[in-house]
């Protein structure tokens, strides 16, 4: 799949938040977008996440994750049973990075619904 910014079709492409989006909406979940939003901010937009969703250790596979990439930036990936899946905007694509993010866990989240 490959990567798109603001990106919410997976036929047309992800960013960070759509890998995120469609992997809960696959769960079961209602996710409203924010329009307009920007991680590079440094902050996520209040009513990102959905209801449902619980703060966890981030360990589990089908948990959400925020991780800091720099200090104004952050970016959402899932945990998967052999690492990571996001939208990897330097690759050009959603990829499955193996082992443990490079990057620090900020917070983490579990769907409940």
């Amino acid at each position: 799949m490959r990567f798109r910014a603001q990106g919410r079709d997976p036929a047309l492409g992800l960013d960070c938040v759509g890998v995120v989006a469609v992997a809960l909406a696959r769960a079961g979940a209602e996710v409203p977008l924010p329009r307009d939003y920007r991680l590079r901010r440094g902050t996520l937009p209040p009513l990102a996440l959905p209801p449902g969703l619980v703060a966890c250790d981030g360990a589990a596979p089908g948990d959400v994750l925020l991780l800091r990439v720099s200090p104004a930036q952050l970016h959402l990936a899932v945990r998967t049973e052999r690492g990571l899946l996001h939208a990897d905007a330097a690759a050009g694509r959603v990829v499955e990075r193996p082992g443990e993010s490079p990057w620090p866990l900020v917070a983490a989240w579990r769907w409940g619904g």
